[in-house]
């Protein structure tokens, strides 16, 4: 039977993909090739904007306390020499564009038991373990998928979608059976990983500290409620062997106080921290996601916030496309916008990550001197965490400033009821407005259609029907020198603008999506 979706991986990204999908009532198959969710965690910190996304699926309504914020002092990020001198601060505690906290630990087996709960109680969603790609074959309207059985190639089936995505990981079979090539940025390093659950209670001074130690290079960082992570660099004169062993792991957290006696160690792994992504990130109907399409140093905590991004880009174009309300063309920007803007966080996460693996101490004597020059007062001013803007070509307003950067959310009050928009107002694709009500401006046809893709139109106020609770959107509106903004169901910015551009933003995007189900334009991409 012919379903709308294939999905090859059930990891985070492929169970988000397959949830946001199924819960728009399309027929999704998952398939996995291990036949039981990874027991040990992975990634460990997550972003604001990847919890708005898991908002928009459903998952924090009632698991919010799988994520712990990021606090502590300077900033909660902070990068330390050998010597222990503070040489720089990320802030990872600054106030967050989605009403998230900018930055959480989390325990990545409870987060991918949520989302496979939530996926396989979807009555159009199923997900089958044990099932490995061994081949991809498209034509114009289909993608047919063979899947083996994992360790019985013999057992064979074959799977029919509409679109096939591929969410399976860094050695993605997806990719390699459509013949994607990737782009290595010539970043490699080994680290040894090692996740405990402290049995004391020690208060940490920051949720994250990068040691640029060349006699040891590491990593503590708070990785969920009731856990820690440390991470040290392997250095030429240790073997991967030798690195990998359990003694060693209790021999480097020595100097932090970690022992068997105050800690239980849960795991312990050599892994290569590298910077790649795939130079396509489509063809034709096969389309990458996550580690897939990208992989990079784990120094910013971005990686897994990033195949969510993809999820969520990637869903609502497909839901647009197959309910006929957008073509095929609209995921020519899908590529595009995500490269360019992961391609940013992957370099910023290089550059950190070439300073802490510095292992040549005359090197790490000149890295220290040029960071105590840049720096103003690191101890009153962090610097941002990079917040980059989509890739073009976009599917966003041409020539506004604001387009392709993220939206807000903030705590509204409506008709008694307090919480963050998403949960109060909602909707897809968002209208909003400071003060001012534009519905009786928009004309009822231009109403209809966006009703139709999920679009809602809001006036938030200081004591109107939808006010404004802590008055964040006045203070961002003013900030961002307009009184409306429009944006996309991946909560970027399409366009801004005043009160009068309230039609013309709204006709813009129709041009967008009808010039998109012609094949052979690529709509109004800026």
């Amino acid at each position: 039977m012919k379903v709308d979706f294939l999905i090859v991986g059930a990891g985070p990204v492929g169970l988000l993909i397959a949830v946001l999908l199924g819960r728009d009532g399309w027929r999704v198959t998952v398939v996995e090739r291990w036949p039981t969710r990874y027991p040990m965690p992975r990634a460990c910190t997550i972003d604001h904007e990847a919890l708005r996304i898991l908002q928009s699926a459903g998952v924090m309504a009632e698991h919010s306390e799988l994520f712990e914020p990021s606090r502590g002092e300077r900033g909660g990020y902070q990068i330390r020499n050998g010597e222990g001198e503070l040489l720089r601060a990320i802030n990872w505690n600054r106030a967050a564009e989605s009403g998230w906290a900018n930055t959480n630990g989390f325990y990545q087996p409870d987060l991918e038991a949520v989302l496979e709960s939530m996926a396989s109680a979807l009555p159009t969603v199923d997900v089958r373990r044990g099932w490995s790609a061994t081949a991809v074959a498209q034509d114009v309207g289909t993608v047919t998928l063979t899947v083996a059985r994992t360790g019985n190639e013999a057992h064979e089936e074959t799977l029919v979608g509409s679109w096939l995505i591929g969410s399976d990981g860094a050695n993605s079979a997806v990719r390699d059976l459509v013949g994607i090539d990737s782009v290595d940025s010539g970043f490699e390093a080994d680290w040894l990983v090692v996740d405990y659950e402290p049995l004391d209670d020690r208060e940490w001074q920051a949720f994250v500290t990068q040691y640029c130690d060349p006699e040891q290079p590491a990593t503590a960082v708070n990785s969920g409620p009731g856990r820690r992570r440390f991470e040290f660099m392997r250095r030429a004169d240790v073997t991967v062997d030798d690195l990998g062993r359990a003694e060693t792991a209790w021999q480097l957290m020595a100097p932090w106080n970690v022992t068997p006696d105050n800690a239980r160690l849960e795991r312990h792994a050599v892994y290569t921290f590298r910077g790649r992504w795939a130079n396509e990130w489509r063809r034709g109907r096969v389309l990458l996601a996550g580690d897939a399409a990208h992989l990079m140093p784990p120094f910013l905590g971005q990686g897994l916030c990033s195949g969510f991004r993809d999820a969520s880009s990637l869903a609502w174009r497909l839901s647009l496309i197959e309910s006929g309300s957008a073509g095929p063309a609209l995921l020519d920007s899908y590529g595009s916008e995500r490269s360019t803007h992961v391609r940013e966080i992957i370099e910023a996460a290089i550059e950190i990550g070439r300073l802490v693996c510095e292992l040549d101490p005359h090197k790490a004597a000149e890295r220290d001197v040029a960071l105590r020059s840049e720096r103003n007062d690191p101890l009153l001013t962090p610097v941002e965490p990079p917040q980059p803007r989509l890739g073009e070509p976009s599917l966003t307003r041409s020539g506004d400033a604001w387009a392709g950067r993220l939206s807000v959310q903030a705590r509204v009050e409506a008709d008694g009821v307090t919480g963050l928009f998403d949960d109060v107002q909602g909707g897809r694709w968002q209208l909003v407005t400071l003060e001012a009500d534009p519905s009786a401006a928009v004309p009822p046809d231009l109403a209809r259609w966006f009703r139709s893709i999920g679009g809602t139109i809001s006036s938030v106020s200081a004591d109107g029907l939808l006010r404004d609770a802590d008055g964040a959107y006045r203070t961002w509106f003013e900030n961002h020198g307009c009184s409306v903004v429009l944006s996309r169901p991946d909560f970027y910015i399409y366009g801004t603008g005043l009160a009068a551009d309230v039609v013309p933003l709204l006709e813009s995007l129709r041009g967008a999506l009808t010039s998109s189900l012609v094949p052979a334009q690529e709509g109004a991409l800026s």
